[in-house]
């Protein structure tokens, strides 16, 4: 086998998944991570996130001795950097994390290895990578950063899974593969087929990366436009809900379900990626950024009305995660509008999140309670709906007859 061991770094929603899948496949697999606990549960069989059937299949492969986790990087034949993208101040991209993989991993580097950033990164990402990697290690030769014959393989390969969904997206979905030269991404296709049965279709490493900013920005441009239809559809006294499912009968209609905000590790940040790259052109990215940035403030509007209503608000907020079902709270609308609330003083704020067990520390130092769907609509007067969980769908709505409800995510519609 080409790749008798894989190195995995940053072990979090999507490096978990894919070192787990690899290992499956009966390949050794060494997960790097700078959280001691995350290392330590992961060695134990265990697992520190939420997504279905995860823990089982971490489990048979720390217990086939094919998966095991480390802080310490070490010799592997392919190295994939799946470490966080955010933005900093301004919108910039924050590429540290990417630049502290490339410091962890060089000093273990070997002639021949694979390296494949898989986090999205804005264009450019995978040759500072390949330019940071040769600065640290000068007695290699990598693709594009060297006069002599490169003896290193590096591509780009973004992730493109649905949480919720991760071990059947990471075998199905189709891959782009994007290497600094063709034979990079040759190279690297013999990786991803050891466990990918859609296809991998190569490209460049710039297109790769413009790839994955594209299709999170089509998706948030058509969110917006569902967003700025809800609040059109509120100052006009019309049902939002219903109107998208009459206007969705039409055979080439298909308008996507407003909501609190947009969250999570992608879509509320890349399109800015795209927008920090070329800020002149690309308008309508920004714009729609900026509709569905704004949504979390005309939702806790409504709120702050509804409060004014009564002497001692009792406000329970329905969902924490950026999306059902999940407990990805990275990025979540529904989490900066509980927060804000509860930083605003309107009343008592009450969270309700079942996929979680305690709440982070930024939420209870605001004064916030974590309790039941029952607990809470029996202490509540207000009730905001931010996230559709599984566990609201099933409530008995009489129960929210005597409330008063703002539902920002249609799961009374």
């Amino acid at each position: 086998m080409a790749f008798a061991k894989v190195s995995v770094i940053g072990l979090g929603y999507i490096g978990l998944p894919t070192a787990a899948v690899i290992a499956s496949r009966g390949v050794e697999v060494i997960g790097i991570d700078v959280s001691e606990k995350a290392v330590d549960t992961i060695n134990q069989g265990k697992v520190h996130i939420v997504e279905p059937d995860l823990d089982m299949v971490v489990q048979a492969a720390v217990t086939m001795g094919k998966l095991r986790a480390s802080l310490i990087p070490e010799p592997a034949d392919a190295f994939m950097i799946a470490v966080p993208t955010p933005f900093q101040e301004g919108k910039k991209p924050d590429l540290s994390f990417i630049e502290k993989a490339a410091n962890a991993i060089a000093p273990v580097l070997e002639k021949g290895n694979l390296i494949v950033l898989e986090s999205t990164s804005p264009v450019g990402a995978t040759e500072k990578l390949t330019a940071w990697l040769q600065a640290l290690r000068p007695d290699l030769h990598f693709p594009g950063h060297s006069s002599q014959t490169p003896d290193m393989y590096v591509a780009h390969c973004p992730e493109r899974v649905l949480p919720g969904r991760v071990l059947e997206e990471l075998v199905s979905n189709d891959r782009i593969i994007g290497g600094m030269s063709a034979e990079c991404s040759e190279k690297a296709i013999e990786l991803y087929n050891i466990f990918v049965r859609g296809n991998c279709l190569t490209t460049s490493a710039r297109t790769a990366e413009m790839a994955k900013l594209t299709e999170n920005s089509f998706r948030d441009v058509n969110i917006a436009f569902a967003n700025e239809l809800s609040i059109i559809c509120d100052e006009l006294h019309i049902n939002v809900w219903e109107l998208i499912a009459l206007a969705n009968r039409h055979p080439r209609v298909n308008i996507l379900t407003p909501g609190p905000g947009v969250g999570g590790h992608c879509i509320a940040v890349d399109p800015w990626f795209i927008v920090d790259s070329a800020p002149e052109s690309a308008r309508m990215i920004r714009t729609a950024r900026e509709v569905n940035d704004g949504k979390p403030g005309f939702v806790i509007g409504k709120v702050q009305k509804a409060a004014d209503e009564f002497k001692r608000p009792v406000i329970a907020c329905l969902g924490l995660a950026f999306k059902p079902d999940i407990d990805d709270l990275r990025e979540s609308p529904a989490l900066d509008i509980t927060l804000r609330l509860a930083k605003m003083e309107l009343g008592e704020i009450l969270a309700v999140e079942p996929n979680i067990h305690e709440l982070p520390d930024k939420l209870s130092a605001a004064g916030i309670k974590l309790l039941s769907i029952e607990a809470a609509l029996e202490k509540a007067n207000i009730v905001v709906v931010l996230v559709n969980h599984k566990q609201f769908k099933g409530l008995d709505k009489s129960h929210l007859n005597t409330k008063v409800l703002i539902d920002s995510s249609g799961l009374i519609a």
